[in-house]
């Protein structure tokens, strides 16, 4: 798939949706109970994507509402510095407090984030404050399934797609399903499926699909077929230690495997996973390489402590693909 139209435009992608504080546990193999120090990162996906995407060399932009508090000055400060261009970011006048994520590292196999997710600000970006004068500079569209779990953050980025359609931007959907602040199961799977027939590229995981689509076990086959009516053209469906394929709308379709590493915690990988995928595609290395390329980053974020930070260099993942060749 093509992402190169509109080279003349600011960015590459622009990311919508939640930035927040993770505060990753500093002593591992161990329950939270007994944690006793915590690193602070800027995280939430979409803000990891822009700094994945941006760190590889990406024009990034970022749509996104944080606190007129210490942490919404951390995250704009952090994201400023590793390049992520934040005029989009909207500060909260209303006393709505940044969303915090408490990671406990009980072994590789077993980590648990503990949310805070009521009333943040991210979730009370207005439509009237996704400004059509920015995404008009942007190819590519980053939509986080998170931002439609409440309104008015849902409608900011129905609008915010609205625009990208109206200026032929690009839109792609990363699923990143998180049960905390949805009501249920049928409401979120209402507005993801509302949501991923408006995309161009959809990726998530088999889990958030079957989510989606409100079924146990379901199969490729019947989520492209759905999908492919609509908007999509470039589907990814992402099957844990099995790798990854991806599907495009003229009938091809790729796959690729995991890469080994040692791993240390398990989130952040879908994160780093999107935005080496998209890197890839937007650098002309084609679907296939672009499947490595978000394996590959997927298995050195979540052999570090942190997402945000440590989101991989293309010399990284270009060092790691040739080691496991």
């Amino acid at each position: 798939m093509d992402l190169n139209t509109h080279k003349e435009r600011k960015f590459d992608i622009i990311a919508i949706g939640r930035a927040c504080i993770d505060l990753n546990a500093v002593e591992y193999n161990r329950p939270m109970e007994e944690t006793m120090t915590f690193s602070k990162y800027v995280g939430g996906s979409p803000a990891n994507i822009a700094i994945g995407a941006s760190k590889l060399g990406l024009h990034a932009g970022f749509i996104g509402k944080i606190p007129d508090d210490q942490h919404g000055r951390f995250i704009s400060s952090y994201m400023n510095q590793v390049g992520v261009n934040t005029d989009g970011m909207v500060v909260d006048t209303e006393g709505h407090k940044v969303g915090l994520a408490f990671t406990e590292i009980k072994s590789p196999e077993e980590c648990s984030i503990l949310m805070y997710r009521d009333h943040v600000a991210d979730l009370y970006l207005q439509p009237n404050e996704v400004d059509e004068a920015y995404i008009k500079e942007a190819r590519l569209l980053l939509v986080s399934g998170t931002a439609l779990a409440k309104s008015p953050s849902r409608e900011a980025i129905l609008k915010a797609i609205q625009l990208a359609r109206k200026n032929d931007c690009l839109v792609a959907f990363e699923l990143d399903y998180r049960p905390y602040t949805w009501v249920s199961e049928e409401e979120t799977a209402i507005y993801y499926s509302l949501i991923a027939e408006l995309a161009d590229i959809v990726i998530g995981t088999r889990d958030e699909y079957d989510m989606m689509e409100g079924v146990s076990g379901g199969s490729n086959e019947a989520t492209i077929k759905h999908l492919f009516l609509h908007h999509a053209k470039l589907i990814v469906i992402k099957h844990g230690a099995s790798g990854s394929q991806a599907y495009t709308k003229d009938g091809e379709v790729y796959r690729a495997g995991v890469y080994k590493t040692n791993v240390l915690k398990t989130f952040g990988a879908g994160d780093s996973y999107a935005s080496a995928f998209l890197y890839a595609l937007f650098t002309n290395k084609g679907v296939e390489t672009a499947l490595k390329y978000g394996s590959a980053s997927a298995s050195i974020v979540i052999s570090k402590h942190s997402s945000s930070d440590a989101m991989p260099t293309s010399q990284e993942i270009e060092a790691l693909i040739e080691a496991q060749k």
